[in-house]
């Protein structure tokens, strides 16, 4: 019975080929349907069966108008967010396999969420200005300006108002600098962090005339006097302000150990994993599902390798996990754009002998191999379960050497906080 249901939509769907297309060419392959309209006919066809009491139809035309309003229905509620009672949803109520994105602050060694990580590096400038003032104007300009050329043209041009007092201290005019100027305007103004860097160094806000107009006045920064003295700091400045580099949290792998478990292949991830907010998500998932017939039928393959490298770029985190021969999950968190290498130095620190040879498997059981590779190339994005398998002959000449080994590969410290996947 499901058999000939399934013949008559795959007829239905067949039919329902957009203008142009060849109805009698079965030469070309057609893409299958998603997942989504797999689960949608499916839906309708176990209601269908299970109406056992229900008269039959009187025809196969009246069997597709029922199978074909199914559907209709089936999308009408997907669209309006309504579940269907044969296939409750059981995501809306499943937890997060990872609460969020969090990175390492630099300064203070603190672990923060992705949305937290600017405001927490903000305060933690803020207090190293207490104790070093010159050194926190100087992470702030390079830190929270993100227009990184806008900034080395900025530092370049302080670094040469610098340049100018120590080499010629007596002129007093390369001690004075006028805010109004335009340079100083387009090149220093705009930058975050600039101001302070001037109050720290040594200079002063004065209102000054204008030589030969009287009453105009205008706002400069003029160098202190006792600064004449210490010229040698301008210059340590000056260096300090060329040379550093912005203040970048690191990505927190969340690193977790779980017991064997049938679900690791199962991932719920939480909306810092994605570029994408949840309401243009949602959006985009209504869009594609639309279309996604015609689709699948009328794009060429470069299309959909295009379409499909678009789709990985969406993607800024990734949550792997890879499991070990005796079950046990080791699972972190990564940049989608880091290269697979990372992952095989991530397990090789697990490792209790970081020394064996080992070898990591992806969904499908291909061999990722391609070290230089980033993970939104070989399709590990959003999430995925890889499989680490050992180099077979190093096993076998560890097993023929007698020796006892570990019952497991992990190191105990990890194995110490190992948790139930659920």
């Amino acid at each position: 019975m499901r058999k000939f249901f399934q013949e008559i939509k795959a007829d239905l769907k067949f039919k329902s080929a957009g203008p142009g297309q060849k109805l009698s060419e079965p030469s070309r392959p057609r893409q299958g349907p998603t997942d989504e309209a797999q689960m949608a006919a499916a839906a309708a066809l176990a209601r269908m069966e299970l109406k056992g009491k229900a008269k039959p139809p009187s025809s196969q035309d009246a069997i597709r108008n029922q199978v074909r309003k199914e559907l209709m229905a089936e999308a009408a509620a997907s669209e309006k967010g309504i579940s269907d009672p044969a296939f409750p949803d059981t995501e809306a109520a499943a937890r997060p396999s990872v609460s969020g994105v969090y990175f390492t602050c630099p300064l203070t060694g603190a672990v923060v969420r992705r949305d937290q990580k600017e405001k927490h590096l903000r305060e933690a400038i803020q207090l190293y200005s207490s104790t070093d003032p010159v050194a926190a104007s100087i992470l702030e300009i390079h830190t929270f300006n993100k227009d990184r050329e806008k900034v080395r043209v900025g530092v370049e041009t302080v670094a040469k108002y610098l340049d100018n007092i120590y080499l010629h201290p007596e002129e007093e005019k390369y001690r004075k600098i006028k805010l109004q100027n335009k340079v100083f305007q387009e090149r220093i103004n705009c930058l975050e962090g600039a101001h302070n860097f001037f109050q720290a160094v040594g200079f002063e806000t004065r209102t000054l005339p204008v030589p030969g107009q009287g009453k105009p006045q205008r706002s400069y920064y003029v160098l202190k006097e006792e600064m004449l003295t210490r010229l040698e700091d301008l210059k340590d400045y000056k260096e300090q302000l060329l040379s550093s580099e912005p203040v970048r949290p690191q990505l927190d792998r969340q690193l977790c150990i779980f017991k064997p478990s049938p679900e690791a292949a199962r991932f719920e991830l939480p909306d810092d994993f994605f570029n994408l907010t949840a309401e243009e998500i949602k959006r985009e998932q209504r869009l594609r599902t639309e279309a996604v017939e015609k689709a699948a039928m009328l794009r060429t393959r470069a299309m959909r390798e295009k379409e499909e490298q678009r789709e990985m770029r969406k993607y800024n985190y990734t949550l792997l996990r890879v499991r070990f021969p005796d079950g046990y999950i080791l699972q972190g968190t990564f940049y989608a754009r880091e290269p697979v290498s990372v992952l095989y130095s991530f397990v090789r620190e697990a490792l209790r002998d970081d020394w064996l040879p080992f070898e990591l498997l992806g969904p499908g059981g291909l061999k990722v191999t391609d070290e230089n590779l980033a993970f939104n190339e070989c399709g590990l994005v959003p999430s995925a379960l890889l499989t680490l398998v050992w180099d077979t002959a190093v096993m076998s000449d560890i097993q023929a050497s007698g020796q006892e080994q570990p019952a497991s590969p992990l190191k105990p410290e990890l194995l110490s906080r190992v948790q139930t996947l659920s």
